[in-house]
């Protein structure tokens, strides 16, 4: 299945569909035609509806065996959509070993880049398995403008510094508005240190998500600046504001961004 839209890989973050489990998910990928996933970690990890310790979370991680990965490959193989990334999302209270397992993990799902809301110093005690493992690992920024949290250009810039080419971004392009930055500007600036984008419509000034088309994002000059300057970069579907039906509202985000590029 092939979702690329005017040499455009438009995509899911399946967080799109944390209402429902993994087969689920993967359905209404088929259902509405996405052919491209960045995997969130939530379809595979325990806590999904239910209250897990961090000490259980963490021994999960230390102790699944990587078939369980593997096959996940191959829900998504049979399904013929391409798992691109993996959602892992290392934090200051992860052991070195949780961080290498990390990798190990991308290695079984068959993936070359991770995506993680991390904290800007956690960045340097990642690259060193990033390099080894030779997988990109991109941060993901969110619109709250705190120490140590990734949401400004200068957040970006203070975790790669000195760093190797392995850690990269992750834009997500509605909190980057909502935060007051120009997404496009910045993309056309970074684009060969990001590994995907998120799209989401958000009002500037810390404002609500929205529908698609309702918000101050540049959805539209962000798909035209993939198009134009031939970044193959995936812009991944993120859904999060409040509607009815799941599969409907993610089938219209992804009608409105081919509508965009038409």
């Amino acid at each position: 299945m092939n979702s690329r839209f005017k040499g455009v890989r438009l995509g899911v973050q399946s967080y799109s569909f944390r209402d429902r489990g993994l087969d689920e998910a993967i359905e209404a990928m088929k259902t509405i035609g996405l052919g491209e996933v960045e995997l969130w970690q939530g379809h595979i990890e325990p806590g999904r509806g239910q209250k897990i310790s961090r000490e259980a979370l963490r021994e999960w991680r230390l102790s699944t065996p990587l078939s369980l990965f593997e096959g996940v490959r191959r829900k998504f193989d049979d399904a013929g959509i391409l798992l691109y990334a993996y959602n892992y999302s290392f934090r200051e209270d992860f052991t070195d070993r949780e961080i290498e397992r990390g990798f190990e993990m991308a290695k079984a799902l068959g993936i070359k880049v991770l995506t993680a809301s991390s904290n800007v110093t956690t960045a340097r005690r990642i690259d060193p398995f990033a390099s080894k493992a030779k997988i990109r690992v991109g941060m993901h920024n969110h619109s709250r403008i705190h120490e140590n949290e990734f949401a400004t250009p200068d957040d970006f810039a203070k975790a790669m510094a000195g760093m190797s080419r392995y850690i990269a971004i992750n834009l997500d392009i509605g909190h980057f508005t909502a935060a007051n930055f120009d997404a496009v500007d910045f993309l056309s600036r970074n684009a060969k240190n990001i590994v995907t984008l998120h799209l989401k419509d958000r009002k500037r000034d810390q404002g609500a998500n929205l529908p698609f088309g309702q918000g101050d994002t540049p959805i539209k000059a962000v798909l035209e600046t993939l198009r134009t300057r031939k970044f193959d970069i995936p812009a991944n579907i993120e859904y999060e504001y409040k509607g009815e039906d799941t599969v409907a509202e993610v089938r219209k985000c992804f009608e409105y961004c081919k509508a965009q590029l038409a």
